[in-house]
């Protein structure tokens, strides 16, 4: 057999894949559902991306209330780092979207700010940026009781503000210690590395 040569294409999945044969009981309406859904993350990718390159060259974006302008612009004026990977182990860890550690403007009170892009219409949950601020205590050892925090979400041209305490960050820390304890212990009894 003589095979057509397909080599652009190794490593991809098409959208209608073998692998993934549920569509075979969608119809024309769940289709377009899930296809409209697929792009809506894609363009989310690539818009995290731009931002993630605008904050790194320090490239701000007109003034406007719009989403990805608000949070590129403020994590720059805020000094933040972005798409920084916080590690406790191999079972916890994330990507925060920006974040910054250091002195608060005008005081000598350390802050950690954590700032999490949302492309997405489905309203986002701040427990995800409180994992954020407990993997960063964890990984570089800082109490969350002897520093402030804030949290903020921008999503859908508005920025939702959070400012977490000791009280919400301990319980989290507690719970990644505990269950990346009983992991390594079930990889252990497994035999996974």
């Amino acid at each position: 057999m003589n095979w057509n040569n397909h080599s652009r294409l190794k490593d991809s999945h098409s959208f209608l894949s073998a692998s993934s044969y549920h569509w075979l009981n969608y119809d024309n309406e769940k289709l377009i559902s899930v296809y409209r859904n697929k792009l809506a993350t894609l363009r989310g990718t690539a818009l995290h991306e731009l931002a993630s390159n605008l904050i790194k060259l320090k490239v701000k974006l007109p003034n406007t209330q719009k989403t990805l302008n608000m949070f590129v612009n403020d994590a720059i004026g805020f000094g933040m780092q972005s798409e920084q990977i916080l590690y406790f182990s191999d079972n916890a860890f994330g990507t925060a979207d920006a974040i910054y550690f250091g002195k608060q403007r005008g005081t000598d009170r350390l802050i950690l700010r954590v700032h999490d892009l949302k492309t997405g219409e489905v309203p986002a949950h701040m427990e995800q940026l409180l994992v954020y601020a407990a993997y960063f205590c964890l990984e570089y050892h800082v109490r969350p009781g002897e520093i402030d925090m804030e949290c903020r979400i921008y999503q859908n041209n508005d920025i939702v503000y959070y400012n977490p305490t000791a009280e919400d960050i301990g319980p989290i820390m507690d719970k990644i210690i505990t269950f990346d304890k009983l992991i390594e212990e079930l990889k252990e009894k497994e035999g996974v590395e």
